[in-house]
């Protein structure tokens, strides 16, 4: 038996998902969304059935992924909501969204799952927040909603309170990584490295590192000392961050999008 999957919304995460369930053969995927061009194009590299409308869409399918953009997914959920009943499943990756207001958009007509992704995701190397609370979930689509996710990254099933922290850390998380990524590179360039030689170089010191962190026994805070010898480069470095209070300028950053994502979810 075949479990019909469908997206309203077909944009870069919507794509990597469909991408990654594409060849399942348990699963026919769905999709709808305004830009048709590249709705076709999905659709004839991934095999994805294409609707004219939401509602056709929610019509067919036993899960509905929502992934659209955050403002418009009320209007959406209004549209979609006399197709739904019991037997479907919303699972949203709209930011800041609460289930309760989801169920409310969608007239409780239906089980409703919050997902949180992050951008790596569109590689396969994602980290996945999933929120089942729902009483009305089903265990057969609570299941299916953790499982069809693991093909791009690690999942975590999360209760809805600390989903607020997860988009602090990790949902916002490549961002910072990016912006410390590209520090680095423009320190390389400034001290005289060809910049495409000083970009490889950082990408690689930062796959290496992550590499290293995940599979060696010690913890961080032994591999930083590892690299920091007395009086040397390193700790000179250590210190003028320390002192400028980069730790607790990151911890601070952290806490300032945990706070907007509270903020968006009392909108």
């Amino acid at each position: 038996m075949t479990t019909k999957v469908g997206f309203i919304g077909t944009g870069n995460m919507g794509a990597a998902i469909i991408r990654g369930l594409a060849g399942n053969d348990s699963i026919n995927l769905l999709g709808s969304d305004l830009n048709k061009t590249a709705l076709n194009a999905l659709a004839e590299e991934t095999g994805l059935i294409q609707c004219e409308t939401p509602r056709d869409l929610a019509r067919e399918s036993d899960f509905i992924v929502l992934a659209v953009k955050p403002q418009h997914a009320p209007a959406v959920l209004e549209e979609i909501a006399p197709e739904l009943n019991e037997s479907k499943c919303i699972i949203s990756i709209a930011a800041g969204l609460t289930v309760q207001k989801l169920k409310e958009s969608c007239e409780n007509r239906c089980p409703v799952v919050r997902v949180m992704p992050n951008t790596p995701a569109l590689v396969n190397a994602g980290v996945f927040a999933v929120c089942i609370d729902d009483s009305h979930l089903s265990e057969e689509q609570a299941n299916f909603t953790r499982e069809m996710f693991t093909p791009l990254g690690d999942v975590y099933v999360l209760a809805e309170n600390q989903f607020d922290t997860f988009t602090g850390v990790i949902g916002s998380g490549p961002a910072y990584v990016f912006y410390f990524i590209e520090a680095m590179i423009e320190s390389a360039v400034e001290l005289g490295l060809p910049r495409e030689q000083a970009t490889a170089m950082v990408q690689k010191l930062f796959e290496g590192s992550t590499k290293l962190a995940q599979e060696s026994k010690f913890h961080v805070s032994q591999l930083r000392e590892m690299v920091t010898s007395p009086g040397g480069t390193t700790v000179k470095a250590l210190v003028h961050l320390d002192r400028t209070a980069t730790r607790a300028n990151i911890i601070d950053a952290v806490r300032k999008s945990y706070e907007r994502s509270v903020e968006l979810g009392k909108k």
